[in-house]
């Protein structure tokens, strides 16, 4: 129909301008809505293609960026953990230090035991360390690795530490300490006491000074003997008697055999022999007699005496020491002194427990450390668990690892290269936290880069636009005039008739 019209060419002109304001309108209108003045590869293909270049790369960075923001936080979570083990591993130190003020084998394994706690805590805070799965101080598969640009030719390999084995040589290289294991014994407290008169027959009493043949129970040429009330007995002791034997040398004699002691009275010449073991005194030779004898038995009553017993005197001091020869206490023998004296004094000491048995009268000694019962009365002898005439000793089964001195140092030696371990490996992870925060930075202000240069030639000037619609505005309008006159052109026609 539209060619059966027929329009004149001032119409037809005028039309046509209004058609292309129309389009071009569209166009900056649709540039004005999308902010955009290249939409499709249609409107500019080089800009297009250009453009949608550069915002796929940034894309691509912007995917890699996220990436590097959890492998910082990887980094980040690993040298917290670093730097609480540091902490960790000087208070370790300083038990070791501590330990070293002190020559107490008890306090020691005590320092021992509190070393190894914090060992055990250096190894959880290693194996809390993690980010997402992924853990630098939990050793072998856990590297990380971080991707810089869009086709992973530059990245950065982390490697994973393992701190939560503290005793690989290859991390930390510290090992757990024997924390000590006690040993126990016990001995016999026993006792039995006879006393001889030793005269001259006529009832004037020997002095200590006397000669032994100046009494009525030996001559030159008899032995004194001490045997043991054995079934089978045998001698204890032998002295031979001459001339020149005093009283005293039979005194020194009897008090030389363990666990039997002599006791001397001048005023009546009275000889006491109180001993741990039933023993017979005999004057053999010429003159051979039985001279006295005594029963010993164990001591059950916790109110008696150590003086009734034959390892104790009174005047002698009693010293408990460790393996260290570090002196607990100590305690001297008195008239009044009992075992229950004894059993408290042991008792008393940290680490040392001390049980008095009344039924079989034995003193059972435990302890945590090495321990030594010694006394400075040379008779002193408790029969022990282990034998020893000097003493009681108990061996603990296991000494702590800070038992010596150098055995504390070589534990501080490990802690020190343990400390330069951590910081060589701190100062690492910093650096690999400084390359990843830096590449961070720059991969934003490449993607702003990228935007922006996508963005020069993709993006419309809104004022220009803004400006552009409004000329076509008034362009549309003076067309909209223009084709009004020449209509009314067409119009005069009508004036003919």
């Amino acid at each position: 129909m539209a060619d059966n019209i027929t329009l004149s060419a001032g119409v037809r002109q005028n039309l046509l301008t209004l058609q292309s304001t129309a389009d071009m309108m569209s166009s900056v209108q649709n540039k004005l809505a999308t902010g955009l003045k290249v939409n499709s590869a249609l409107d500019n293909p080089n800009s297009f293609f250009t453009a949608s270049g550069l915002n796929s790369r940034a894309s691509d960075l912007s995917n890699l960026l996220e990436d590097m923001g959890q492998s910082l936080q990887t980094i980040k979570a690993a040298d917290e953990g670093i730097s609480t083990i540091t902490d960790l591993v000087e208070s370790a130190k300083a038990k070791a230090n501590q330990a070293l003020q002190s020559q107490s084998q008890f306090e020691r394994a005590k320092f021992a035991a509190q070393y190894n706690n914090l060992l055990e805590q250096i190894e959880d805070v290693a194996k809390d360390s993690s980010y997402k799965g992924k853990n630098l101080l939990a050793g072998d598969g856990n590297d990380l690795t971080t991707i810089f640009n869009e086709d992973a030719t530059s990245k950065l390999k982390v490697g994973a530490v393992d701190y939560t084995d503290s005793t690989l040589s290859t991390g930390l290289n510290l090992s757990d300490l024997v924390e000590g294991q006690g040993g126990a014994t016990s001995f016999q407290i026993e006792g039995g006491e006879t006393t001889l008169t030793l005269d001259d027959g006529a009832g004037t009493t020997l002095n200590s000074s006397s000669l032994l043949v100046d009494g009525d129970d030996f001559i030159s040429g008899d032995d004194f003997v001490i045997r043991d009330a054995t079934a089978t007995p045998g001698a204890q002791l032998t002295i031979a008697v001459d001339g020149t034997t005093t009283v005293q040398d039979i005194i020194d004699g009897i008090n030389s055999i363990a666990g039997v002691r002599a006791e001397f009275d001048e005023s009546n010449g009275e000889l006491t022999v109180i001993s741990n073991d039933s023993l017979t005194m005999h004057s053999v030779g010429t003159t051979s007699a039985s001279l006295s004898s005594l029963t010993a038995a164990a001591i059950t009553t916790s109110s008696t005496k150590l003086s009734e017993s034959g390892s104790y005197k009174v005047g002698d001091t009693l010293t408990l020491t460790d393996g260290n020869n570090f002196e607990l206490g100590s305690i001297e023998i008195e008239e009044d002194t009992t075992v229950d004296d004894l059993t408290t004094f042991i008792d008393d000491f940290a680490g040392v427990s001390a049980t008095f048995n009344t039924t079989t009268g034995k003193l059972a000694l435990e302890s945590e450390t090495d321990l030594a019962f010694t006394s400075d009365n040379a008779n002193f002898n408790a029969s022990a668990f282990t034998a020893d005439t000097d003493g009681v000793n108990i061996a603990a089964l296991k000494d702590s690892g800070f038992a010596t001195d150098n055995a504390i140092n070589r534990v501080v030696d490990k802690l020190n290269n343990a400390l330069e371990n951590l910081r060589s490996q701190a100062s690492e992870f910093g650096t690999n936290l400084s390359t990843v925060e830096i590449r961070q930075d720059y991969t934003k202000s490449m993607i702003n880069t990228l935007a922006e240069g996508a963005g020069k030639l993709t993006l419309a000037d809104s004022n220009q636009e803004g400006a552009n619609l409004l000329a076509l505005q008034t362009r549309q309008q003076l067309a909209s005039t223009s084709l009004s006159f020449a209509s009314q052109a067409d119009q005069t026609v009508l004036s003919l008739f």
